[in-house]
């Protein structure tokens, strides 16, 4: 029998081919191996077991402006929650207790209507969305806020952030919490209140020259007292000017005005004489007149004065304090006695129409928010709530309720 041997060249390329699909085999096993790994990383198919909650439930209306926005998650962890209104202004809030839950960072406004968009995870990485829409209740009874200093003034550095509430506030702390005093350069700001309708602010020491300060009040929607609600949102925003200090001294009968630290003038006054003698301590000055009438009776002094016309008026007190003009008295008073009913008064002209006299100088010279100290007078220490004089309370103190804070009136 004849054997015929197999070409050599057909058995190279057989063992070519063999290795060939070796590799191909190893090349596709590679990929499929790669592909596994991807698909591991994806989510499993099938409905998502998370269930978002929200509440209220969609639709519903009349709703609180606190306490009743709530999302949860149950077997799953929340990934994103959405509040907006209508405006698509969003209501910051932060996810808690691990994902279970979302909370807002602060009140909802009044009479607004917003949606909230909330995700979850299930542990299997599947999702699960859900959609609700609510309006907060419209308030019959409502309150605002009068504040100082005004937006875009330019003032001195001894003024406070002074809010006075339309009504009496039972719930201080959620009105606080609604409004923000920032300051630039930064510096802490803290709040006092005095009775139960008005908060200051201020830092512990005066404001720096040039600094740059916004109050933003957030009161829509605050419930301030049972059933009435704050109406207002605004932003106000003031500069603080050059840094002046002036000192009352009640004994020497003169007044330094520093400016920027270093002394800008000395000005002979007359203070309270004895019996009515100026408050001590620091005061601001929160109102100035080119010309005033001054009535005792409107301060408890009877018919002892009524001076229709008094020049360069600044007021340093609730209850009547002044720094003005005085052209009533002879030149040879002032810098040499004290004749006031409690105010500190300064050589001037009737009409205050000269520039020169040492009550127009200082006029021209002050803004409102400059700080003026008396000391050495024979009366006590002002009231930190006269006026805008919280500067006479330690900053110790600053901060802690005051009296009658909170209490319903």
């Amino acid at each position: 029998m004849n054997v015929q041997p197999i070409p050599r060249s057909r058995g190279r390329r057989a063992g070519l081919s063999a290795v060939v699909l070796a590799g191909v085999l190893t090349l596709v096993s590679a990929c499929d191996g790669g592909g596994s790994g991807n698909k591991s990383d994806k989510p499993a198919d099938g409905p998502s077991q998370a269930v978002v909650n929200i509440l209220p439930k969609d639709g519903s209306g009349d709703v609180a402006t606190s306490g009743a926005l709530k999302v949860t998650a149950e077997q799953g962890s929340l990934t994103s929650v959405k509040v907006a209104d209508a405006k698509g202004n969003a209501i910051d809030g932060k996810i808690t207790n691990g994902g279970a839950a979302w909370e807002p960072s602060s009140h909802l406004a009044a009479s607004t209507k917003y949606t909230v968009d909330a995700i979850a995870k299930d542990k299997k990485g599947r999702t699960s969305a859900k959609h609700a829409a609510f309006t907060t209740l419209t308030p019959q009874n409502t309150f605002v806020g009068y504040f100082t200093p005004e937006d875009g003034s330019t003032v001195g550095v001894g003024m406070p952030v002074s809010i006075n509430f339309s009504r009496g506030i039972t719930d201080p702390k959620a009105v606080e919490r609604a409004i923000k005093v920032t300051a630039e350069p930064a510096v802490e700001v803290k709040g006092h209140w005095f009775g139960n309708d008005r908060i200051d602010f201020r830092p512990e020491k005066y404001w720096a020259a040039g600094t740059k300060v916004t109050v933003n009040l957030n009161l829509d929607g605050v419930q301030g007292r049972e059933g009435v609600y704050g109406s207002q949102t605004k932003t106000v925003k003031f500069t603080v000017g050059r840094s002046q200090v002036s000192t009352v001294d009640a004994k020497s009968h003169q007044m330094t005005v520093e400016r920027d630290g270093k002394l800008l003038k000395t000005v002979p006054i007359s203070a309270g004489r004895p019996g009515n003698s100026t408050y001590n301590g620091q005061m601001v000055i929160s109102e100035k007149h080119d010309v005033t009438r001054m009535d005792g009776r409107t301060v408890g002094f009877g018919g002892e004065y009524d001076i229709k016309d008094v020049p360069h008026a600044m007021r340093l007190s609730t209850s009547g304090t002044f720094l003005h003009g005085n052209y009533w008295s002879g030149s040879s008073t002032f810098g040499s006695e004290n004749a006031s009913h409690g105010c500190v008064g300064l050589e001037d002209e009737r009409g205050g129409g000269d520039p020169n006299t040492p009550a127009a100088w200082f006029y021209n010279n002050s803004l409102i928010g400059d700080v003026v100290v008396v000391k050495n007078s024979d009366d006590k220490t002002i009231q930190p709530e006269n006026g805008l004089n919280g500067w006479n309370l330690p900053w110790s103190e600053w901060g802690k309720p005051g009296k009658d804070a909170g209490k319903d009136s």
